[in-house]
């Protein structure tokens, strides 16, 4: 990015979109590589704005030939902007992306979450809602799939956020919404074929074996804190705290 905005800015083609003041901010800033080497750049948050420069220049057809290419690079980096942030997209150009944290995230998030939306295949088992009606104290009928609403929380707590950091947000971020609020499609219909949903098969037949071994629901949370952590970094474990009808230990 050294010195580019810079003769970007200077052309005359787009002088009559310049905003006002943009000459000022368009200067030079010093700063050392992550190899130690000095260098100099340009504020990177004003990228986007010299990309809508020329994308407005390109719309009035005031571009020549020769600037065209330049618009048509400017409109690709508006929409890579628009899934990336602007200082994460210039850090991994200059090799600060092992500095940022974010990227290793960013890298979960894409072994974990897929772009598309996969089929419906039935991925949680019975037992696994078997068991949370015993560990609950509540009774369980084969006659009805319907299911207490806050059982979306407990799954949220006992499989989501024990994949992977971020999972989960980004799982709901992407999941999309019909016109009534209603979700039209499952989280995990959103796991990526060959590391996040064999991880949550993986997950769900461990936690279901806990289930089993556990002849409560705090004997099993203590279990599944030991064996499968949240992955939130070091956030407390608080317990989803919900009213029910406890069965003495131990009666299935």
């Amino acid at each position: 990015m050294q010195h580019r905005p810079r003769v970007l800015l200077q052309a005359k083609a787009i002088k009559p979109f310049l905003p006002e003041g943009i000459a000022e901010r368009v200067r030079p800033i010093a700063f050392r590589l992550p190899s130690g080497g000095r260098a100099s750049g340009y504020n990177a948050e004003l990228l986007p704005e010299i990309c809508e420069i020329y994308l407005a220049a390109r719309e009035a057809r005031a571009l020549p030939p020769n600037q065209r290419h330049i618009a048509q690079a400017a409109e690709m980096l508006v929409r890579g902007l628009a899934r990336v942030g602007i200082i994460a997209l210039v850090d991994e150009a200059t090799g600060y992306q092992e500095v940022r944290t974010k990227n290793a995230l960013e890298k979960i998030l894409a072994e974990f979450v897929d772009k598309e939306l996969r089929p419906y295949i039935k991925t949680f088992p019975a037992d696994f809602y078997k068991e949370i009606f015993r560990l609950r104290g509540l009774d369980y009928s084969t006659d009805t799939v319907a299911r207490p609403q806050y059982f979306g929380n407990i799954t949220n707590d006992i499989v989501y956020r024990r994949l992977a950091p971020g999972v989960l947000e980004e799982l709901k971020r992407v999941q999309e919404v019909g016109p009534t609020g209603a979700k039209k499609h499952k989280l995990f219909q959103r796991l990526t074929q060959n590391v996040g949903y064999p991880k949550l098969r993986e997950h769900l037949g461990s936690v279901v074996t806990l289930m089993k071994l556990s002849d409560g629901w705090d004997e099993f949370k203590a279990r599944l804190d030991v064996f499968h952590p949240r992955t939130e970094g070091n956030q407390a474990i608080l317990p989803i705290d919900v009213p029910i009808r406890e069965r003495p230990s131990g009666k299935r």
